[in-house]
């Protein structure tokens, strides 16, 4: 049930249909100002700063990463783990709250699909550069070949992960496309631009907003997100369990799935929330997101940081009861005290602590403190990649194989232009694609004035 006079209206300022229809299609037909302009320049600059680290990676092999004999997993996995984590943000905030039926999620949900499409992707391009020869990535492709009886490696994680990143980008690809043919449609109607009629009734594919095409549509609406909800779930438990079948000290751990899903979404509500901030402050779209629609964010955020906490103590406190001398070691020499201490105390303020500073409203209701808050919610998941990848492999069963990890140019620039790949993304959203989804903003406009569920 939505009680409007305890949560307050889904869409403040009584607007009419035709107001929310303007508001939405506003900055697609303005000229963005000189900020966007600025940003997509930085942005374009970094990503071609990771086409050139890439090139090198490609034309001189992988020994120009940091990594060694001993840690073969560097920043490329740390990143890779990144970035599907942040992917989590558009199905599990689109797919769950559709399928539990919150109507809050209506001013949202587009943005933060958009924001999954351009992760996943980032993060697709490190399994094929970590094999080294990427021109064999079709290797791991399950397609039968001239080759004789050999198939891919079904054992191999790195097939885990090509099958888990493809099933996913496709699926988050098609629910945020299709869900975006009835906002396209509109867009086709009321353009006077020839170019941009062409384009976007081509886009729109023959959207006419009849009662058959609804009923199919919200049909497929959910049949995806039942689909995508379940890949929500199974997508960072391959990436969990890539790990969790290797026997180094600190991965072999069944907590690891669930682990690894409870973080990818605390990291991809975190950046939703990043990015919310910034869409409401810079087109003054409060009256649609509000700050009700942000409170609701960090609630959860403050909920799923204490799940975080809590399974940061169950590691440490499984590796005590153990009695097994690798794994103390492993968390009581090398994280909490030895060569990675910053790392992983980092994590442990950044993800545990600083988030329930949320419990106080002024800091809910703050955009600064929002926007802070969140992007220290994600440096922390950083870290705790960070953590696990190089801590388990620097120092393992073997004292002379011990080695300290150190990125290198490349290494970063790989990574800055991944950042920049997903900037220029968010940016060409914002400037040619509806941030809201119209249509469903229409159905809550007038939600509370009575109580509804």
């Amino acid at each position: 049930m939505y009680n409007r006079k305890i949560r307050g209206p889904l869409v403040e300022g009584n607007k009419t249909m035709g107001q929310i229809t303007g508001d939405v299609i506003f900055p697609l037909d303005t000229n963005p100002g000189l900020w966007w302009y600025i940003a997509f320049g930085i942005s374009s600059l970094a990503a071609l700063f990771g086409g050139y680290a890439i090139y090198i990676t490609v034309s001189k092999g992988i020994g120009t990463w940091g990594v060694n004999n001993t840690v073969g997993w560097g920043w490329a996995i740390v990143n890779f783990v990144w970035w599907i984590g942040i992917g989590h943000a558009g199905t599990a905030f689109s797919i769950f709250l559709l399928i539990l039926r919150q109507k809050w999620r209506t001013s949202i949900n587009r943005s933060a699909e958009a924001m999954t499409v351009f992760a996943v992707m980032c993060a697709a391009l490190f399994p094929a550069l970590h094999m080294g020869r990427i021109w064999l990535a079709f290797y791991i492709f399950p397609y039968p070949n001239t080759r004789g009886p050999l198939w891919v490696n079904f054992n191999s994680p790195l097939f885990w992960d090509f099958t888990a990143i493809s099933a996913y980008l496709l699926i988050s690809a098609s629910f945020w496309y299709l869900g975006m043919l009835p906002d396209l449609g509109t867009i086709r109607d009321k353009t006077v631009s020839k170019i941009k009629k062409a384009i976007y009734g081509f886009f729109s594919l023959g959207w006419t907003g009849s009662s058959r095409q609804w009923i199919r549509f919200e049909s497929l609406s959910f049949v995806l997100g039942g689909i995508a909800a379940v890949l929500v779930v199974s997508v960072h438990s391959i990436v969990a369990t890539d790990f969790a079948v290797g026997i180094e000290p600190g991965w072999h751990s069944t907590i690891f799935p669930p682990f690894f899903v409870i973080g990818a979404i605390f990291s991809g509500f975190a950046m939703v929330m990043t990015l919310m901030v910034l869409i409401r402050k810079i087109y003054k779209l409060t009256d649609y997101i509000t700050d009700n629609h942000m409170d609701a964010i960090a609630r959860i955020l403050i909920f799923i940081s204490l799940i975080m906490g809590t399974a940061y103590l169950t590691e440490v406190f499984i590796a005590w009861y153990s009695g097994n001398e690798f794994e103390m070691f492993t968390f009581f020499k090398n994280r909490m005290t030895g060569d990675y201490t910053l790392q992983f105390w980092a994590m442990i303020v950044c993800n545990a602590f600083i988030p329930q500073l949320f419990w106080f409203r002024k800091i809910r209701r703050n955009w600064v403190g929002l926007l802070s808050i969140s992007l220290i919610i994600n440096l922390g998941m950083w870290f705790e990649r960070y953590n696990i990848v190089i801590t388990s492999l620097s120092k393992d069963y073997l004292p002379s194989n011990w080695v300290s990890y150190h990125p290198t140019v490349i290494d970063i620039g790989v990574f800055v232009g991944t950042i920049g790949l997903f900037a220029t993304g968010v940016l060409l959203f914002m400037r040619f694609v509806p941030m809201m989804a119209i249509s469903e903003l229409k159905s809550v406009a007038h939600i509370g004035n009575k109580k509804e569920d």
